[in-house]
């Protein structure tokens, strides 16, 4: 898949295209291009990215080789550059949730020469843009000259009205009670540890603030690990007319030879491999897990949840990083926020989904009830 975005004044008249290739003849297979107002170059780029992604996963591909003629966005989405302008981190998490819908995603930079077809089907779009005939010289980031193309479908309207909840699937994301491990501030991760004392009482003062929010709960699912089990079945007990069901997906990462250790002590023995698990969520743990594999998993629960429970409320029992991959997916955030959320033991966020992709966060990390 190629792609190339461009804006003609940067920011001005801006646009994108991608075409999907095919593997070994390079035949085209489909195209995608579309004119997006008046935005930056950079903008148009990750646009193109997402709108080649959809269309060769139309296609049912399950592996793609992206290439870009844009080192920024390249470096980007291989996670070794950081995403440090905040109006192209909500771009970057819409790419990064298409790229774990495939078996396999690689990035490669490559020359504007070499992207011509892409880069044509932007400038299409800048001189649509602009009012100018298809293929008329214009200075732009892109260059080239035009190409056909079928246009993307128009975005449906946004509006600030508050949408019908009747369609909405609600997650009560809970987070489990207090450990020894959690008080001591270890990694704690596949590890079966029990609640403390602490904890108990946590999980049942938020059984109390989950019956607050409602009771009238369809499911509560949660992690296999006793430490989120026991909370559920709190949870379950304090609401009376609901069994607890165990999801697997929901799991707390792997942090494999960090397990049980403070932070400080891994620092000390690997700070190398500390450092680029801080700077990538592809990055994992010696002998653990991503964050960018916990992420994929979840999703995957959340779209049982929403298809199991169209209309109904779900309490979610699970852990930290589960939740802030959540949070940060619902807030379309990029991944510095996983390390700027703090998420208390027995904390409770709300959020609201709808068939059409809508979101709404309604409450994150609320700790009332614990005082």
């Amino acid at each position: 898949m190629e792609a190339d975005g461009g804006s003609r004044g940067n920011p001005g008249p801006a646009g994108y295209g991608a075409v999907v290739l095919e593997e070994g003849t390079g035949e085209v297979l489909l195209e995608r291009y579309a004119s997006l107002g008046v935005t930056t170059n950079n903008v148009a780029e990750y646009q193109g990215l997402i709108a080649g992604l959809r269309a060769a996963a139309e296609l049912g591909a399950g592996r793609v080789d992206v290439r870009m003629d844009s080192k920024l966005v390249v470096e980007q989405m291989s996670g070794r550059w950081q995403i440090k302008n905040p109006g192209l981190r909500p771009l970057a998490a819409e790419a990064a949730k298409l790229v774990d819908g495939f078996t396999a995603v690689t990035f490669d930079w490559i020359p504007r020469e070499r992207n011509k077809l892409a880069d044509a089907l932007a400038n299409r779009a800048m001189d649509e843009a602009v009012g100018k005939p298809v293929g008329s010289a214009a200075p732009s980031s892109g260059g080239g000259t035009a190409a056909f193309a079928e246009p993307t479908e128009p975005k449906a309207p946004r509006n600030w009205a508050p949408p019908s909840l009747d369609t909405a699937t609600r997650l009560i994301l809970v987070r489990h009670g207090e450990t020894a491990m959690t008080a001591q501030g270890r990694y704690s991760g596949r590890g079966d540890v029990p609640l403390s004392e602490q904890g108990e009482a946590q999980a049942m003062a938020a059984a109390g603030r989950v019956a607050g929010i409602s009771r009238d709960v369809t499911a509560v699912v949660s992690s296999p690990l006793t430490r989120c089990t026991r909370t559920a079945e709190l949870i379950a007990a304090e609401l009376g007319n609901v069994t607890v069901t165990v999801m697997p997906e929901l799991i707390e990462c792997d942090f494999g030879d960090w397990e049980g250790l403070t932070f400080a002590e891994v620092r000390e023995r690997w700070p190398e491999e500390l450092d680029r698990w801080l700077d990538s969520t592809a990055v994992a743990p010696p002998g653990g897990e991503s964050f960018k594999t916990v992420a994929k998993r979840v999703r995957g629960a959340l779209a049982t949840l929403q298809s199991a429970y169209p209309s109904g409320t779900v309490v979610v029992v699970s852990h930290v990083s589960p939740i802030k991959l959540i949070l940060r997916d619902a807030l379309a955030a990029g991944d510095a926020f996983l390390h700027r959320l703090f998420l208390d033991a027995a904390g409770v966020s709300t959020m609201d989904m709808w068939p059409d992709g809508g979101i709404a966060v309604r409450s994150v990390n609320e700790t009332a009830h614990l005082r």
